[in-house]
């Protein structure tokens, strides 16, 4: 397998890519209260857009087996505030050295797991060549099921040999209920 980072992705490798990602996200989104799965006009929108870059993990015949979107151009990212990562990072967002991964997503076989050391190798790879930092999300559903924050700790630790974490920020959701009314 080997990691092509494009700025588009157009034809039939987008429909592929597609498939891919609804694939990977769609029971996610009957588990987890945010949406998880961008829907099919936000998705060609991101693959459109050159400030975000695509990571395409390709078999030997050219078939994706995985794919992340990664960019250091915050704004290009839906639902994240730049500004936040402005005042806790000022050097690395004025530098352009703050990198947020949005997704990474593979393909339920075999080989999904070497297809998601290598996004995440290459990610790394990207941001370590310019001392810069890496941001990215998960629900709570997923770090405690497949321990994400854990995996990916260790992961970066062992490309790294030093490698902090922590987490930025967390959401709750709620539910009221009224069972006597």
């Amino acid at each position: 397998m080997n990691v092509k980072i494009v700025d588009l992705v157009q034809g039939e490798l987008r429909e592929e890519a597609w498939r891919l990602y609804s694939e990977a996200f769609a029971e996610l989104n009957a588990l987890a209260v945010q949406r998880h799965l961008m829907y099919r006009n936000e998705f060609d929108a991101v693959m459109d857009d050159p400030r975000v870059d695509k990571y395409l993990c390709l078999d030997d015949d050219d078939t994706i087996r995985g794919m992340s979107i990664y960019t250091n151009h915050l704004d290009a990212v839906p639902l994240i505030s730049p500004p936040y990562f402005e005042r806790r990072w000022p050097e690395h967002y004025r530098e352009g050295r703050i990198w947020y991964c949005g997704f990474v997503a593979t393909q339920a076989d075999a080989r999904a797991a070497t297809a998601f050391g290598e996004l995440v190798t290459q990610m790394y790879l990207t941001a370590a060549a310019q001392n810069g930092l890496i941001a990215l999300d998960f629900c709570s559903r997923t770090d405690e099921v497949r321990h994400m924050s854990r995996v990916v700790r260790l992961m970066l630790h062992r490309l790294s040999g030093d490698v902090k974490a922590q987490k930025m920020d967390e959401q709750q959701y709620w539910l009221y209920e009224f069972p006597s009314a």
